[in-house]
C-alpha cells in the first residue's frame, strides 16, 4: 500500500485485510465475473487494485476463484514453490487474463520449485509434475547438460531477469566482505568435540554395506549440523550454563562501532532469534539503542519500526533472516552485517537487498562474519558448487540443506 501510494497515488488500492466480514466488503468494491461495477465502488467505478497476503488468499480462495481479474501478480512468488500446499493451490485457482510472478529466488532449493511457479503462469507448459520430475528434474540433477539447455530453452523466453547493475545506474556500489573469526578456548573445545562426534557417526555409515541406517537417520543428522552452526555463534544457544568467550559477538560489536563512528546505520541478520537475543544483550551493555524484527512480530509493528529506523537516529536494527529476507524497505541503513551463513545465497542476498534498493544514497558495505575453520567456511564453499545448477537453467540460485548427500555432508566436516 505504502510503496502504491508513493510511487502511483492517483489508483485506488484497496487491501483486502481484517475480519472475513471487512474482508468481504472490500472485495465487493472489485469488478465481478462479467466486469460490472459493484455497488460500493467508490466514485461510481471498480478500484482499481486489490491487495491480499497469502495467508489470506488461502484464506479466501473460493471468492477469489469466483470472479476474473484482469491482471494477478504475485509478489515473492517463491512462497508457491511448494505446489503441494494450500496456499499455491488457492494461488492458481485465481482466474486472470495476465498473470506475473516477481521474485528474487525463482529456485531456491530445487526445480520442482520453478515447475510450481510457471504452474501458475502457464499451466502445461512443463508438463505436469511427474512428467517434468522424469524428463528435466533428475536429468539436470544428475548432471545432463542437454536437459538443463532444453528446460532452459523452454521457460527463458517469458523469463525477465533484470539486474540492479541493468536498470539501477545510479544505485550507489555494494562492496562484500568476509569477516574470518577464530574460536578460542572453550568454545573451540565445545564445537570440535561436536563436529568429531558426528563426523565419527557418518564415516560409520558411510561404511555401512546399507544406506537406509543414513537416510533413516537424516532428519537428526540435519539437527546436528545446526547445533554445529549454533556453537559457531554462541555456546549459549546450546549450553545454557556456558560461561566463556563468544567469539562473534566482538567481531559484531566492533562492525557496529565502526559504522557508528561513520556515522552509518548497520543491519544484523540472523537466522537464530536466539542469538539476535544475545547481540541485543551486547548492544544494551554497550548503551547502543536498537531495533528488532522476528517471525514473531506483528507485520503492522514491522512497518512502524521500519519507518521510525529510516527516519530517526536509531543506529542498528536487529532482523532474523526469515522475517527480514522480504518486503522491508531499510535504506536508512548502508551497513549489513551477516551474522551467520544461511544455505542459500540467494537468501542473504534477499535480506541484503533490503538496504541496497532504490532509495540507497550510500554506498553499502556488506559483511558476513564467519567463524574460521568451521562447517560455516565450508558453507561459503558449498554455496558456489550448489550455485552451478541454478545457473544452467535461470542464472541464479542456491543450495538446499535437506537435498545434500552423505559424501556432501562429510566434506563439509572434514574440510
Amino acid at each position: 500500500m505504502a510503496e502504491f501510494e508513493r510511487f502511483a497515488p492517483s489508483l485506488d488500492v484497496r487491501a483486502v485485510v481484517g475480519t472475513k466480514r471487512e474482508r468481504m466488503r472490500v472485495r465487493s468494491a472489485a469488478c465481478d465475473r462479467d466486469g460490472r461495477e459493484s455497488e460500493l465502488a467508490r466514485d461510481g467505478r471498480c478500484c482499481d487494485v486489490l491487495i491480499t497476503s497469502y495467508d489470506l488468499l488461502r484464506i479466501d480462495a473460493d471468492d477469489f476463484a469466483a470472479r476474473t481479474f484482469y491482471c494477478c501478480a504475485l509478489d515473492e512468488a517463491q512462497y508457491i514453490k511448494n505446489h503441494a500446499t494450500k496456499t499455491a493451490r488457492g494461488a492458481k485457482r485465481v482466474q486472470a487474463r495476465h498473470r506475473f510472478a516477481l521474485t528474487g529466488t525463482p529456485m531456491e532449493n530445487r526445480l520442482s520449485e520453478l515447475w510450481s511457479i510457471f504452474d501458475f503462469l502457464m499451466p502445461g507448459l512443463l508438463g505436469t509434475y511427474m512428467r517434468f520430475r522424469e524428463h528435466f528434474e533428475l536429468a539436470i540433477t544428475g548432471g545432463d547438460e542437454d536437459a538443463a539447455r532444453r528446460l532452459r530453452s523452454l521457460v527463458a523466453p517469458f523469463m525477465l531477469r533484470r539486474l540492479k547493475a541493468d536498470v539501477l545506474d545510479d544505485l550507489p556500489d555494494k562492496l562484500e566482505s568476509v569477516v574470518y573469526t577464530p574460536l578460542e578456548g572453550e568454545q573451540q573445545r565445545l564445537y570440535a568435540a561436536h563436529e568429531q562426534q558426528l563426523r565419527d557417526a557418518l564415516t560409520l555409515q558411510k561404511n555401512n554395506r546399507h544406506n537406509k541406517q543414513f537416510n533413516e537417520r537424516k532428519v537428526e543428522i540435519l539437527a546436528e549440523l545446526t547445533k554445529l552452526r549454533q556453537l559457531c555463534c554462541d555456546p549459549r544457544l546450546l549450553y545454557e550454563n556456558y560461561a566463556g568467550h563468544a567469539a562473534k559477538l566482538d567481531a559484531i560489536a566492533e562492525l557496529v562501532d565502526s559504522a557508528m563512528d561513520a556515522g552509518e546505520k548497520t543491519l544484523v541478520f540472523s537466522q537464530f532469534t536466539s542469538f539476535l537475543a544475545l547481540i541485543a544483550d551486547q548492544l544494551d551493555a554497550r548503551g547502543v539503542p536498537y531495533f528488532t524484527i522476528t517471525g514473531a512480530t506483528p507485520k503492522k509493528r514491522r512497518l512502524e519500526l521500519v519507518n521510525a529506523f529510516n527516519a530517526d537516529d536509531t543506529p542498528v536494527f536487529l532482523v532474523s533472516l526469515k522475517a527480514g529476507g522480504t518486503g522491508l524497505n531499510l535504506t536508512g541503513a548502508s551497513v549489513v552485517v551477516h551474522a551467520d551463513p544461511w544455505w542459500n545465497a540467494a537468501a542473504q542476498n534477499q535480506a541484503t537487498d533490503r538496504a541496497h534498493r532504490i532509495g540507497q544514497t550510500q554506498m553499502v558495505s556488506v559483511h558476513k562474519v564467519i567463524a574460521k575453520g568451521t562447517i560455516e567456511e565450508r558453507i561459503l564453499h558449498l554455496q558456489d558448487a550448489k550455485n552451478e545448477l541454478a545457473d544452467q537453467v535461470i542464472g541464479g540460485g542456491g543450495v538446499s540443506l535437506a537435498s545434500l548427500s552423505q559424501e556432501e555432508l562429510l566434506d563439509l566436516l572434514e574440510g
